[in-house]
C-alpha cells in the first residue's frame, strides 16, 4: 500500500460499503465501488463497526448473498487495517451525543475514527463538510464530488 501524507488518513461508513457491493445500486455503485479501490493504494482504515453493520444490512436486505457479504469483509480486512473502539472511543461517543446532537451508532462510528487518526470520514449520514474534533465528514454523492483534499488524500489510485 502507498503512505498518504502525514494526516490524511480515512475511513467510510457501511453505507459507502453497501454501495460497492450493490450492483444494483446504480450511479452510487459505480462511485462506492471506485472510492474503495482508490482507497486501497491509501492510508485507509476500516472501522470494525462498519464491517459489521455492511454485513448484517447486506445479508438482511439481501443486497448480496451471505456467501459474498462474507468474501467482501474477508477481502477488505485483508486490503485494509480493521480498527475497533475503545473505552476512550465510548466516552466520546457519548459526549458527541449530548454535546454535538449526533446518533448513538454515528458518533461511535466517528469516535473510532478520531482514535485511528482519520481525517476523513466518508458517508451519506453526517453533515458533509462539518469537522468534528479533526475528523471532516464527506458525502462522496454530493453534487460537485469529492473536495479537493479528499480527492490529493485518494490520489491516483
Amino acid at each position: 500500500m502507498r503512505s498518504m501524507s502525514a494526516g490524511a488518513r480515512l475511513t467510510f461508513d457501511s453505507n459507502i460499503l453497501i454501495y460497492a457491493a450493490d450492483r444494483d445500486a446504480g450511479p452510487r455503485h459505480a462511485a462506492a465501488e471506485a472510492l474503495v479501490a482508490r482507497a486501497a493504494y491509501t492510508d485507509c482504515v476500516l472501522t470494525l463497526q462498519a464491517l459489521a453493520e455492511f454485513f448484517a444490512v447486506a445479508t438482511r436486505k439481501k443486497t448480496v448473498s451471505t456467501a459474498s457479504a462474507i468474501a467482501f469483509v474477508d477481502g477488505w480486512q485483508n486490503v485494509f487495517r480493521t480498527v475497533s473502539a475503545t473505552p476512550e472511543s465510548l466516552r466520546a461517543a457519548t459526549h458527541a451525543v449530548r454535546d454535538h446532537r449526533i446518533e448513538f451508532w454515528d458518533a461511535m462510528l466517528w469516535a473510532v475514527a478520531r482514535e485511528a487518526g482519520c481525517r476523513y470520514l466518508l458517508s451519506e449520514n453526517f453533515q458533509a463538510g462539518r469537522t468534528l474534533e479533526g475528523v471532516t465528514f464527506v458525502n462522496p454523492f454530493a453534487p460537485g464530488g469529492l473536495p479537493e483534499e479528499v480527492e490529493r488524500a485518494l490520489g491516483e489510485g
